[in-house]
């Protein structure tokens, strides 16, 4: 089926991208999406097949050994595997952002360290904020590091929701510090933790508990994160001095706002294919249901939303890409883009009519998937906070 929505201005090195990944997609994660997804089973072919691609790299610098892409490039990618199954993107997601916050933050050592090791897939990124008692409140934070004799760190705490939380192998963990200053948010230190893949104690200090289960975003592990005890060095603190985490932190979500954005495309993308074929294929009264006009105004609707939604979200890539500001235009993205999805993917859902219920059709799964969009890298009800400072900030009278 021909792609709705299009992207104008790309590189010919870009559109050469776009069509192995959407190629890989058709032939390698749409055929398996189902099964593994009713399976809850870790996709480590495609995992492998995305590694070969080096997609893992995407967006390090070629002299760190990866491909240099722009953010744009990576957001296009990751529409195109959100369409076949939006696990696989939460795959590449964390590990992303983490790329990205050693790029931009980490020292030359870190970078020397890891980077290159990233663009290959060899160690896979995960980056951990929330808590327990916390989510969107980030300076609430109650993990702590505290200074030992030696110069060391010694943190305890119980982290939540990291996506890829037992196959990664490092982990940037925002905590709280004595060093900084007093406001809250001002004494917050990323550090970086590398350890092995898998469940249980992965490091003296280190415990990486059983995979949540969830309604939807099967396939994938999210899990807690518990240290007690685990001992960092100064060396292992991002950029190399405390109290900057929650700026780099920030900074990495941002990024990961036009990620989610990216994914909730790609979901309402595939839920519309969906829904045109099936009102093709399914006749009633005669003709096939799409001839009808409720069904045909349906249509026009969901297409004109994945449309402004992947429009929205290429401009927020644009944005961040060109170097100027914005934490308002991926706000934007996010917010609409998740909604439209969620619009999009109940739309699809009603049109399948009571198939759309059964788990041999796939509307059933992106009906599961698409609710966490809605509360990843921020709420709805987040994002319209930031849009409105922001406009505030912009349009604020002398």
């Amino acid at each position: 089926m021909a792609r709705l929505a299009q992207t104008l201005g790309l590189t010919d090195i870009q559109t050469e991208i776009l069509a192995n990944v959407r190629q890989f997609v058709d032939k390698q994660i749409i055929p398996n999406a189902q099964q593994l997804e009713h399976n809850d089973s870790y996709p480590q072919e495609i995992v492998d097949g995305m590694r070969d691609m080096g997609l893992f790299g995407l967006m390090i610098p070629e002299e760190y050994g990866g491909l240099g892409e722009s953010l744009l490039t990576y957001a296009l990618c990751v529409e195109e595997l959100a369409r076949g199954w939006m696990s696989v993107s939460g795959v590449i997601n964390t590990h992303f952002i983490v790329a990205y916050m050693l790029r931009q933050h980490g020292t030359e050592e870190q970078k020397r360290r890891f980077l290159p090791r990233m663009a290959t897939g060899e160690v896979r990124g995960a980056f951990s904020m929330s808590e327990p008692e916390l989510g969107s409140d980030v300076a609430a934070i109650k993990t702590t590091a505290k200074r030992t004799a030696d110069g060391d760190y010694s943190i305890s705490g119980q982290k939540m929701w990291l996506t890829n939380g037992a196959s990664s192998t490092l982990v940037a963990a925002l905590v709280r510090t004595e060093e900084g200053q007093d406001k809250a948010h001002k004494n917050l230190t990323t550090f970086l933790v590398e350890k092995p893949a898998g469940f249980g104690e992965v490091l003296p200090g280190v415990t990486i508990p059983t995979k949540i289960d969830k309604m939807g975003y099967k396939g994938i592990d999210t899990t807690e994160l518990i240290f007690d005890g685990y001992r960092a060095s100064a060396d292992d603190i991002l950029g190399g001095f405390p109290g900057r985490g929650f700026a780099h932190m920030m900074d990495g979500v941002e990024v990961g706002r036009v990620n989610v954005s990216a994914r909730a495309c790609g979901v309402a993308q595939r839920a519309f294919e969906l829904a045109v074929r099936y009102a093709q294929q399914r006749s009633t009264f005669g003709k096939p249901i799409a001839q009808h006009q409720a069904i045909a105004f349906s249509l026009a609707e969901m297409a004109t939303k994945v449309e402004a939604a992947h429009l929205m979200m290429v401009n927020a890539a644009r944005l961040k890409d060109s170097g100027d500001r914005n934490d308002v235009s991926a706000g934007m993205a996010k917010y609409l883009c998740s909604e439209y999805c969620a619009e999009v993917t109940q739309a699809s859902f009603r049109i399948h009519g009571g198939y759309g219920y059964s788990k041999d059709f796939e509307v059933e799964r992106l009906m599961r998937e698409a609710p966490f969009l809605l509360i990843g890298e921020g709420t709805s009800e987040i994002q319209k906070q930031i849009i409105s400072k922001g406009l505030l900030r912009d349009y604020r009278e002398n």
